[in-house]
């Protein structure tokens, strides 16, 4: 059977660690040439890369500046081929920690600001960077990644919840603009993960807690929300497009 990702390149934001380590790794075993990229975790992601071995490439740029993104872009076109397939991971310093969390009485929208422009800003320069190459392939895939916490609320993590909040808006508008060049843009939202950097501060407790109220009796991997990610990005969800997939094994419904 032919990989269902051969010729297809792939950019990866965020994924030098965690998640997007995950989502990457799931690409390149699927046959793709994926992008790694990369802010701050340089060492992660040429390791992770050079462990993927042909088809894969690191590539550093902060999703929030603009020309950067369109330098990396060029960059990943020149290396792997042109992209068509985007997944938005890319997350702004964050500690899925409830006892640290801000509290209401010292949140500042400075701490809603600096989640929403990495969230929706990111996910904006990176669509507009990858629109010559959608047009020039006739379609794409875009594929943004949200949270389980717009339906539960259990832990009130009010940055983080608002611009995922955001991004899910977007997404669905996007959807709406790039559909007639044919290309699906959905969002699959998790839940607490086990494990990566953001969930490393989560108490163990916690993790149990989880388990013990979702249908599967375990806490997600990153692995398997991975996989969910690469439907959207399959032939199969060609005719999916606006939509929310929850992967929390059952924790909340959609």
């Amino acid at each position: 059977m032919t990989p269902p990702f051969r010729d297809q390149t792939v950019l990866v934001t965020g994924a030098g660690r965690g998640l997007g380590a995950a989502i990457a790794r799931a690409f390149h075993r699927e046959g793709a040439r994926v992008a790694i990229n990369y802010r701050r975790s340089g060492p992660a992601a040429e390791a992770l890369a050079e462990a993927l071995g042909t088809g894969a490439a690191a590539v550093r740029a902060d999703v929030t500046d603009p020309d950067a993104v369109s330098d990396m872009v060029a960059e990943v076109a020149a290396r792997l081929g042109p992209p068509t397939v985007l997944v938005h991971n890319a997350l702004a310093d964050f500690s899925f920690d409830g006892d640290a969390r801000a509290h209401l009485d010292r949140l500042a929208w400075e701490d809603v600001a600096a989640q929403t422009q990495v969230a929706v800003g990111g996910a904006l320069n990176a669509i507009r960077a990858l629109h010559p190459h959608f047009e020039a392939a006739g379609g794409g895939r875009v594929v943004t990644i949200g949270t389980n916490l717009f339906q539960n609320p259990v832990v009130p993590y009010h940055d983080y919840t608002a611009a995922k909040g955001a991004l899910l808006a977007f997404t669905r508008t996007v959807s709406r603009e790039l559909g007639p060049l044919g290309v699906t843009v959905n969002m699959v939202a998790g839940g607490l993960l086990r494990t990566t950097d953001a969930s490393a501060a989560t108490p163990e407790p916690v993790f149990d807690i989880i388990a013990e109220q979702t249908p599967l009796g375990r806490v997600t991997t990153p692995e398997e929300l991975a996989d969910a990610v690469l439907f959207f990005a399959s032939p199969w969800a060609r005719a999916v497009t606006g939509q929310t997939l929850v992967v929390d094994g059952g924790l909340v419904c959609g």
